[in-house]
């Protein structure tokens, strides 16, 4: 499969080129950015061709991973899908709800593949756990917490880029809780509860349709020292915790590679294409909706703050 690069930024550079360029599967044509200098020194890197048009490259290939932020990511998945292109997406598919529906239906009317890379969903001890966890029900209660140091004041991440720091941990890690939750516990009927805590924090109580509770802690400003992500169920079989990955993101992104190339090939939909990536869209906005609703209460006038 032919496939192309859209993005240059740090996400493109450490994962995303080096697994186009390694993967046997798939011939890496090309790099398009939105600066075309670093288009240029990336596609160079990887002994590819940079484009300074987006339309160029989707012309010459059959499929395009991305890894632009999600605004500019929705934008150019409807135009590459509305190309016949498959989709190799990165999460979340789109900065609004509006933006993630126009991918899902640009996906299924033009009925190519899709694939949005969640990452933990495609490391393989994480993998298996998932699907285990979700064939046994009987669960009661969840707690997940995905804590970064993105944005703290040690912290120089290369991935403290503008989006992330607009968006903040809801949007940049929420959607990997999310993609570990729904598959175990059901689709989210309505979010109960949000708070925000230190920093960006976010603090969310979820329900779930069948009936479960969890609860998510997320956040790109904590300290170093306490940097990380866990999940733990607690049910009918006792209490069991979201193992580590046990891989590297390039290990997970080379196996959403051939998912995607799997997908292409069948026709059929994966567990987590645009449809998927919409719903954990529509989740996030719920929260963040909620969110919004209690600053303004809190802002309001003759409102109590302590």
């Amino acid at each position: 499969m032919r496939i192309g690069l859209l993005g240059t930024g740090p996400w493109a550079g450490l994962v995303h080129a080096p697994v186009l360029e390694a993967h046997e599967g798939l011939d890496f044509v090309g790099v398009w950015g939105r600066r075309p200098q670093a288009a240029e020194e990336l596609a160079d890197r990887h002994r590819t061709r940079a484009y300074d048009d987006v339309d160029a490259l989707l012309a010459d290939v059959d499929a395009v991973a991305v890894a632009l932020p999600p605004d500019v990511q929705a934008r150019l998945a409807v135009r590459a899908a509305g190309a016949g292109r498959h989709l190799l997406l990165d999460k979340p598919v789109a900065a609004s709800v509006t933006g993630a529906r126009a991918v899902e239906r640009a996906v299924r009317e033009a009925r190519v593949a899709s694939v949005v890379f969640f990452t933990t969903r495609f490391m393989t001890a994480p993998r298996a756990w998932i699907a285990e966890q979700a064939d046994a029900g009987g669960w009661f209660t969840a707690h997940a917490q995905w804590l970064g140091d993105v944005f703290h004041e040690e912290s120089d991440s290369p991935f403290a880029t503008p989006w992330r720091g607009e968006k903040g941990a809801l949007w940049d890690v929420g959607p990997h809780a999310l993609s570990v939750l729904l598959p175990v516990l059901g689709d989210v009927r309505r979010v109960a509860a949000a708070a925000h805590g230190p920093g960006d924090t976010v603090h969310a109580v979820l329900d779930h349709a069948n009936g479960v509770s969890s609860t998510l802690t997320l956040s790109l400003t904590a300290p170093p020292a306490a940097a990380g992500a866990s999940l733990e169920l607690r049910g009918t079989a006792g209490v069991t915790r979201l193992p580590e990955g046990g891989a590297d993101a390039a290990d997970a992104l080379t196996r959403a590679a051939d998912e995607l190339l799997a997908a292409a090939r069948d026709g059929r939909p994966h567990p987590c294409d645009a449809a998927f990536g919409l719903r954990v869209t529509e989740v996030l906005a719920d929260v963040e909706a909620l969110l919004d609703e209690g600053a303004c209460r809190l802002g309001a006038p003759g409102a109590r703050r302590d």
